[in-house]
């Protein structure tokens, strides 16, 4: 799964895994991870994902990284902000007063690019990689994050045998492996959600769980 895949789904329109609507989850749980309004908050794969704006509404100024050109355009073209943008290092940097959106591969990040963040809101960052890039992506994030960032992370449960992701399935085992020690792992809710979802039982599905856990760093 490269980016080239990724790519050609923003300019195919092909972008089932967009959600129009505020996740659920994330107004629910935000609360739990303690930040106060003013703290920024990193979103890792963040497409244009109207979450970002639910966040920046409630003062937190929010740093997005997304491959796609087309969807960070989208993002700014449908929350009618015009941003400044200028190139620094590998990425196009997207600015305006409470998003920040850098243009380009997830992996090129580093520790300086994220200074000033205090939390991370991850729903549809780990379950975009299969296996064997998962652990990457985790071992990176914690590269360039700083101790103590606490992560509100949202994923999908599923029999992998059913089905070829993306969305790949994430279950807890899996979600302890990869970040504990260094964080405490809290699930904080689990819900069938099959039936709100009949594109997933047409592609083969079962059982679709969706959770959130509240990933605490461990002094």
């Amino acid at each position: 799964m490269d980016n080239r895949f990724w790519l050609d789904r923003w300019r195919q329109n092909q972008i089932g895994f967009h959600q129009p609507d505020i996740n659920p989850y994330l107004e629910r749980y935000w609360p739990e991870t303690g930040l106060s309004p003013d703290e920024s908050v990193f979103v890792p794969l963040c497409g244009k994902s109207r979450d970002m704006h639910w966040l920046a509404d409630r003062g937190h100024p929010v740093l997005g990284v997304e491959v796609s050109q087309v969807a960070v355009d989208a993002f700014y073209e449908e929350q009618h902000i015009t941003p400044i943008v200028i190139r620094k290092g590998h990425f196009n940097d997207y600015r305006s007063d409470q998003v920040q959106i850098l243009c380009g591969d997830y992996f090129d990040l580093a520790a300086e690019d994220l200074i000033k963040v205090r939390g991370v809101y991850d729903r549809a960052s780990l379950i975009a990689f299969p296996e064997a890039l998962r652990r990457e992506y985790v071992q990176h994030l914690r590269t360039i994050l700083k101790p103590g960032t606490p992560i509100l992370l949202i994923t999908l449960e599923y029999p992998p045998e059913e089905m070829v992701g993306p969305p790949f399935s994430v279950d807890g085992v899996e979600i302890h492996a990869l970040f504990e020690p260094l964080y405490s792992v809290e699930c904080l809710h689990r819900e069938s959600i099959l039936d709100e979802n009949p594109h997933f039982r047409k592609r083969g599905l079962s059982r679709l769980i969706e959770s959130a856990y509240r990933l605490s760093y461990r002094a």
